[in-house]
């Protein structure tokens, strides 16, 4: 399909292709292998910039400091933001390669607004990712996955049929909530309000009432715990959701 596209616009027409290296709040779409490779491939064969997105993807939610880097493919620039410092301050940044950056050897970066390089965001900046290494949080991560969020997710969608599909890595996961195991008819419609949203609110209040706030978005349920979470707590709390999920159960049918 993107290969197509730029047949149609044109690649002397596409200055960069941005992406969200796992893509977040749609759906914790986590790429097929050789996808990310594929991309970087034609942006190389064409001369386009590739970009990764990892405000929400990066800084150990998916196990590295990049979730790309679990593909081993390096784009040109990266976006990164909250994950950087726990979102204490506001800051964001973009990494640049040594190609890029040699180009401003000869021109002036056009950069340096007001707010630029705030010194108390920059520090808050260097005490995480300090923490980061000191507490070996990258290495908490990949243990979360490995022995907890991966076989326990995928043992509490195999109990649920209203489970249609487990996706996700390193503490950035989805249950993708159905109808039908069979039609993969989704448990609410798409941007469901009011009524039509009814079985997804009660799963969220369920969840509430015995402790757990999750991030609901129309038919999924995120779980995205913080990356220096405890064992214990993270067991809690799936714990719950499986508890609750026997009320999507009850509205499956096929």
């Amino acid at each position: 399909h993107l290969e197509e596209l730029l047949m149609f616009e044109g690649p002397h027409n596409v200055a960069a292709i941005i992406l969200e290296s796992v893509v977040g709040t749609n759906g914790i779409l986590v790429p097929p292998a050789g996808y990310l490779a594929g991309v970087r491939e034609i942006c190389d064969r064409h001369g386009i910039m590739m970009i990764a997105d990892e405000v929400m993807a990066g800084f150990g939610r998916c196990g590295e400091w990049f979730a790309i880097q679990r593909w081993e493919v390096a784009p040109d620039l990266i976006c990164f933001a909250k994950g950087v410092n726990s979102g204490y301050v506001p800051i964001g940044g973009v990494i640049i390669s040594d190609e890029i950056a040699a180009t401003f050897e000869t021109r002036v970066y056009p950069g340096g607004l007001t707010y630029s390089g705030h010194p108390l965001a920059c520090a808050s900046v260097v005490a995480s990712i300090n923490i980061f290494k000191e507490e070996g949080v990258l290495d908490h991560v990949a243990l979360l996955e490995r022995d907890v969020l991966g076989p326990e997710l995928a043992a509490i969608a195999e109990r649920h049929p209203s489970v249609g599909q487990l996706r996700g890595l390193g503490v950035f996961w989805a249950l993708e909530l159905v109808k039908n195991p069979e039609t993969r008819e989704m448990l609410v419609p798409y941007n469901a309000s009011g009524e039509a949203a009814a079985p997804m609110a009660e799963l969220v209040g369920a969840c509430r009432a015995r402790g757990l706030w999750v991030f609901s978005h129309f038919n999924r349920i995120h779980v995205t715990p913080p990356c220096n979470t405890s064992v214990e707590d993270i067991r809690t709390g799936l714990a719950i959701i499986d508890e609750v999920l026997t009320l999507a159960d009850a509205r499956c049918s096929g």
